[in-house]
């Protein structure tokens, strides 16, 4: 854990090299972006690139791990040895959430007190020690009980660690980031079912059943490498041990040049105002960004928890079905990735939000029509649509609003705020595909379907939104601004200012 020592400097530090977002923001013309390209950005941010992401990553597997292996236990026999009914089950899934959903924003504001590395330690040991004790609960009521705790311990994790990002990268170096991030969901999903095969043959071992085996193997891990966060995860760049202090000063100017501020202005770190928080919270562009969330959180929630046993009734074994879960989250991992390259090459959101959401909405209208038990494979194949259609939306939106947030303390909480309601979709996704309309699921597939016909609404109306308060800043001088408002008063607008721009 850090010393008292260890706190102080890096806050001395980062009061030196905060994020941009500190000083004056300006228009996103190209005369304020930073250059992307030159043989020394891509020498210095591979660098940071090669540091950060992998441990996030592998960070966000195991949480991703913890929440949605109980969908594989199910398959490995726990419903049949806790005695679960199917209304029962899909409770367990959905008490997750709340307490999920309710500790996120807290949860950044704690993150913005403390250094990352410490609080994410935390986070990581005890939803280890969790995922744990739940591999050893002997009726339905210790399974609520574990359920509802891990929403709990693991609330935090996943808007600190997408702030984190933001405070080390560009706006149009953010997405690609947060898609290598956020594909380890796709990567978990795809290894929950080649790890569970494998664990279930456990079987028996130290007197356990196979699914136990799936919570304690897989918790343990957890609270191992949680435990070296305070000395593997990067904290900030002007705290980060492995740049030089010429490459610490090379991001912080990158960072301020990409907020447009003003040469030669100095960033400050700022503390905690109450206006920060009831900013973010009246945002109300934030509440529509949530439409386009529960697309993905509504529809890849079901599917997560549903899928290895849609695939078991199409006529595969359970260990079959385990399998074939792999390539449908691969598929979804070059999805991601594809569509986030593309969406920062072209430094715009809202084309790559519609797009894998059309392919998506086309792939559960076709699983709506086709009888599945006649047609397993082509149920199968359509089963691929999911994920490379709804994961690549979510990186997107979360990109956007993180994009158009300012100051730094309005952005913490306002991406926690749009991931805790976000996330709430999830409580309905845990109970859409019920076990009696097996196989053919029409309520969890219609259901997901007018979601993302919903989501797909919900981008457009955040272009447009987006795009008519350029439109109307654009039509003020910045002279006028400048007679207008002193520079603490702009200072103060954050992304309110009427000379900042937002990203469409």
């Amino acid at each position: 854990m850090a010393t008292i020592q260890d706190e102080k400097l890096y806050y001395e530090k980062s009061a030196e090299i905060e994020h941009s977002d500190h000083v004056h923001e300006a228009g996103l013309d190209d005369s304020n972006l930073p250059d992307y390209d030159d043989k020394e950005t891509k020498r210095i941010m591979r660098k940071v690139d090669v540091r950060l992401l992998p441990m996030l990553t592998l960070l966000y597997v195991l949480a991703f791990l913890d929440r949605g292996n109980i969908g594989n236990a199910k398959v490995a026999g726990m419903n049949k040895e806790l005695k679960l009914t199917g209304a029962q089950y899909n409770l367990a899934l959905t008490v997750f959430f709340f307490p999920y959903a309710i500790f996120e924003v807290p949860s950044n504001i704690v993150l913005k007190l403390m250094r990352p590395s410490t609080w994410i330690c935390l986070l990581m040991i005890s939803w280890g020690i969790v995922m744990t004790l739940q591999g050893i609960v002997k009726n339905y009521h210790g399974l609520i009980i574990t359920r509802t705790l891990l929403g709990l311990t693991e609330s935090g994790f996943f808007p600190a660690a997408t702030y984190l990002l933001t405070t080390w990268y560009c706006r149009f170096e953010v997405q690609t980031r947060l898609a290598i991030f956020f594909s380890a969901a796709s990567m978990a999903g795809a290894f929950s079912g080649l790890l569970a095969f494998g664990i279930q043959n456990m079987d028996g071992v130290a007197g356990l059943h196979g699914w136990r085996w799936i919570f304690i193997l897989e918790g343990l891990v957890t609270v191992a490498i949680g435990s070296t966060l305070h000395w593997t995860l990067p904290d900030s760049p002007a705290t980060a041990s492995f740049l030089t202090p010429g490459e610490k000063e090379f991001i912080a100017r990158r960072l301020v040049q990409d907020a447009g501020t003003s040469a030669g202005k100095v960033a400050t770190r700022e503390g905690f105002k109450w206006r920060y928080l009831r900013d973010a919270l009246t945002e109300w562009r934030i509440y529509l960004a949530v439409i386009v969330y529960w697309g993905n959180s509504i529809c890849l929630y079901g599917f997560t928890y549903s899928a290895p046993t849609i695939i078991n009734e199409l006529g595969y074994t359970a260990a079959q079905a385990q399998l074939l879960t792999i390539p449908i989250y691969v598929l979804g991992v070059c999805s991601t990735i594809f569509f986030s390259v593309l969406a920062d090459k072209h430094r715009t959101r809202w084309p790559f939000i519609v797009v894998p959401f059309s392919i998506a909405l086309v792939g559960i209208i076709a699983l709506l029509i086709i009888p599945h038990p006649k047609l397993p494979g082509l149920t199968y194949a359509f089963l691929f649509t999911i994920p490379a259609g709804v994961y690549p939306p979510l990186i997107g939106v979360l990109s956007w609003v993180g994009n158009n947030l300012a100051p730094s303390w309005k952005r913490a909480t306002g991406m926690a705020l749009l991931i805790s309601i976000g996330n709430l979709g999830g409580a309905i996704g845990s109970n859409i595909f019920l076990a009696r309309q097996a196989p053919s699921y029409k309520l969890g597939f219609g259901f997901s379907c007018g979601m993302i016909s919903a989501a797909i609404c919900g981008a457009f109306a955040l272009r447009i939104a987006y795009g008519t308060s350029n439109k109307r800043r654009d039509k003020i001088s910045e002279a006028e601004i400048r007679a207008r408002y002193s520079e603490d008063e702009l200072l103060e607008m954050g992304d309110k200012s009427p000379l900042y721009r937002y990203v469409v």
